[in-house]
């Protein structure tokens, strides 16, 4: 299994390396990851062993800092022909981000097969440049074959964390599990696992406007980087009705919290709130390649599955369009039906499945 850097790589490839586990317990995974990603970090507390390749992505705006970038490439694909040689892996599994990229090609070199798994409705530049020579891709999105070979494609969904689809708590047992009023309306601010500074920005210059509204509650992850500016902006602003804090570990408890949910746009993200029927707020980043998360928050907003509100107006527009939305329940009914009608779900099963067959026929 090779890829990381965020969340939205990790964690479906830990999904699909629990499914793997599941269905065949003595098999033997290995991950490997970018040195200093959190995936170094992650992946080892799910268990399972990693090894850091020095990988890491071109600067668009300071070339000459792109001699380090080469010279870390080169070293990182020798060290990822030595991992192929001693571990041998029947099949090489790429969810995106800068390790899988020399991985899979070392792999695809050697004759290994492989599987690409792209979360996002744009392709990543690492999957686009691996397809060709890819077994399968396993896609969240119709429309693929823009970026792929469409005889390789398989529509399989995103894999999102198990423990999310298996909480059985109710929305107040899951409110009084995060701290917040049981009988309240409750809005879930989320940045992805880094934190998003234009969304906690926004809420900081909103939090009075928030105060004032007494039968709603917001649950704010800042992220470790901005969590002490906006705990210090709540401490200063008095507000009571907001409960802050760096990370939620609990995220089970936290979707199934909220009556609506604020969030960016990454594919990860969005399964989930596809699979929880959860009403959103979507506010994309524009830091991604290609802008991929607009395109992510834009199909579901063709179907009035979400609500959109660019980075750029979130400042000015955020705090009051999720005031508004929450306080109309009609309207954040059907945001979740809508949402929950484009669900693929049991993705991590049917992308085993692929990797079944690719191994199947390779022995055969």
């Amino acid at each position: 299994m090779s890829g990381g850097g965020t969340g939205g790589h990790i964690f479906p490839a830990l999904s699909i390396a629990n499914e793997v586990r599941r269905r065949y317990p003595d098999a033997n995974i290995l991950f490997v990851g970018a040195e200093g990603r959190m995936e170094m970090e992650k992946v080892p507390a799910a268990g399972y062993k990693i090894i850091g390749l020095p990988v890491s992505g071109f600067d668009r705006k300071h070339l000459l800092r792109n001699i380090k970038v080469v010279a870390r490439l080169l070293k990182s694909m020798t060290m990822a022909r030595g991992i192929l040689k001693d571990f041998k892996p029947d099949i090489a599994i790429g969810v995106g981000g800068y390790a899988s990229g020399p991985m899979l090609k070392e792999a695809q070199k050697r004759g290994i097969p492989t599987l690409l798994q792209e979360q996002n409705s744009y392709a990543g530049v690492t999957n686009k440049l691996l397809a060709a020579k890819a077994d399968c891709i396993c896609v969240a999105y119709e429309g693929m074959e823009r970026f792929f070979p469409q005889d390789k494609i398989v529509l399989t969904g995103n894999p999102v964390r198990r423990n999310l689809l298996d909480c059985g708590a109710t929305p107040e047992q899951a409110r009084q599990a995060m701290g917040v009023d049981p009988n309240k309306k409750t809005i879930l601010i989320i940045g992805g696992s880094l934190g998003a500074r234009t969304i906690n920005n926004a809420i900081i210059d909103g939090l009075q406007r928030i105060g004032e509204m007494h039968g709603v509650q917001v649950i704010w992850q800042t992220g470790k980087i901005y969590d002490q500016q906006c705990s210090e902006a709540l401490n200063a602003s008095g507000v009571k009705n907001v409960v802050q804090m760096a990370f939620i570990s609990n995220m089970d408890m936290a979707y199934r919290a909220a009556d609506l949910v604020v969030s960016r746009a990454g594919a990860s993200s969005i399964s989930e709130l596809q699979l929880l029927g959860k009403a959103s707020i979507l506010v994309p980043s524009p830091n991604v390649a290609e802008d991929h998360q607009t395109k992510n928050a834009l199909a579901l907003v063709k179907h009035d599955a979400a609500i959109m509100v660019t980075d750029a107006d979130a400042s000015s527009q955020l705090v009051e369009t999720m005031l508004a939305t929450v306080a109309d329940d009609a309207q954040t009914a059907a945001l979740g039906e809508n949402v929950s009608h484009m669900a693929l779900r049991d993705a991590a099963e049917r992308i085993v499945d692929e990797v079944e067959k690719i191994i199947q026929r390779r022995k055969a």
